[in-house]
């Protein structure tokens, strides 16, 4: 029986991690209107959103993250969601391309202090047969929070600027970081896990260097991180351009995008992170195998659908093709998360946590904006008013490299049942 506080804990938890997807998606939402002030290219909003910021955010998670499995882990988030949020309001002052950049690399610093204490709080508050679902609700924060921030911050820019859309919701992220502080409890590390041989009562903690190699020694663990990142690269590529394609490209207007991409972002990938979060709890107990194959079905089915979301020729279509992709292209993400917490020890969970995150964010995050940006100031000079057209098709080949990689981790998961069974 979970109690109550567990599930207070989680909700709130959650509700960070909106703030978090949220702030950090504002630049994507508002790109037009940021372009139409500040001047900036493409690439430099695929770099400002993706390399520049992740350079921050996944470095630092790994030190954090080793700090987190030794303190307290409910005040470093408190103190990150402070942090990247008093970021965004400063994002809100920019008054030119490297003012910007300079306040998005410093909410990348707060933001890697977010998720992997959260990851490793979840699981210690949650028994092993209801993490699933737990980490799939809480991983409903990045759907809720790009859906958030499109509503909300597509119709204060349309009211008011795409300043005041920054600096009032940096503004919430500050105050829910007291709340975090006063209202959830640091949970007992372990208390629901069996501990294995290498970690009875009176034990030391495992150490930075030796998770590290834990986590690279071990082929599932560095097959489940790759296969993140080749998701996430097709994801954030997506995320940082689909508002400002459909705008740009497909005739959508602010107003629009505030509604109707909006629910689309929530429901979609909402729906795709928590069904999956659900079956993986059902078909895991059967085969670890699910881990993987999930995943791999699930971008298997979005790819004729991505293909025919770009092709469309005009917005209402294009968002009808986008909803397979929208629900399939996040199939990955709670099965992912929850293996990775499964397989290593309680006291490795934050910084196994924060290397899975360093591996999928430095590529998928950091390299997937990035490249679309680069592809689409390059296309510009052929294809000036399709440019971010062809640039989307260039994502297509990395779906089959993400597919391939999950099947490759679903073969070494069936090799280490098959091991366990044979001793």
């Amino acid at each position: 029986m979970v109690p109550p506080r567990a599930w207070l804990a989680l909700f709130l938890l959650a509700f960070v991690y909106i703030l978090n997807f949220l702030d950090r998606q504002l630049l994507a939402i508002l790109a037009k209107p940021i372009q139409d002030d500040l001047g900036v290219t493409d690439g430099q909003l695929g770099r400002i959103g993706g390399l520049y910021f992740a350079l921050f955010y996944c470095v630092l998670a790994i030190p954090i993250g080793w700090l987190a499995d030794r303190t307290n882990r409910v005040r470093i988030l408190s103190l990150a969601c402070g942090l990247w949020s008093a970021a965004t309001i400063a994002c809100g002052f920019a008054a030119s391309y490297p003012q910007l950049a300079v306040a998005r690399m410093a909410v990348g610093v707060g933001e890697a202090g977010g998720v992997p204490p959260s990851y490793a709080i979840i699981s210690d508050l949650f028994p092993p047969n209801r993490r699933g679902t737990a980490l799939g609700i809480y991983n409903l924060g990045p759907p809720l929070g790009q859906a958030l921030g499109v509503a909300f911050g597509a119709s204060i820019a349309a009211a008011y600027s795409w300043r005041d859309a920054f600096m009032s919701l940096g503004a919430i992220g500050v105050l829910m970081a007291g709340i975090v502080y006063l209202f959830v409890r640091e949970p007992e590390r372990g208390a629901l896990d069996a501990p294995p041989p290498e970690q009875r009562p009176g034990s030391s903690p495992a150490g930075f260097w030796a998770t590290c190699k834990m986590f690279v020694s071990r082929p599932m663990l560095l097959l489940v991180s790759l296969a993140c990142a080749a998701t996430q690269f097709v994801t954030y590529a997506m995320l940082n351009f689909t508002t400002l394609f459909l705008m740009r490209e497909k005739g959508m207007r602010l107003e629009d995008v505030a509604v109707y991409y909006a629910l689309l972002v929530g429901l979609g990938i909402g729906g795709g992170i928590y069904a999956s979060g659900w079956l993986i709890d059902r078909l895991a107990p059967r085969s670890r195998r699910a881990y993987a194959l999930l995943p791999a079905a699930g971008l298997g089915l979005a790819v004729p659908f991505f293909l025919l979301f770009v092709h469309a020729l005009d917005w209402p279509l294009a968002m009808a093709f986008l909803t397979v992709p929208t629900v399939c292209n996040y199939f990955y993400l709670s099965p992912s998360v929850t293996l990775v917490q499964q397989s290593v020890r309680p006291d490795q969970r934050v910084l196994s946590g924060a290397l899975l995150l360093l591996i999928m964010n430095l590529v998928g995050l950091g390299l997937g904006p990035t490249w679309l940006g680069a592809a689409s100031d390059y296309f510009r000079t052929a294809y000036p008013a399709h440019r971010l057209e062809f640039a989307f098709y260039t994502l297509t080949p990395f779906y089959f490299v993400a597919i391939g990689l999950f099947l490759l981790l679903a073969r070494s998961l069936g090799r280490e049942a098959r091991s366990e069974r044979a001793r």
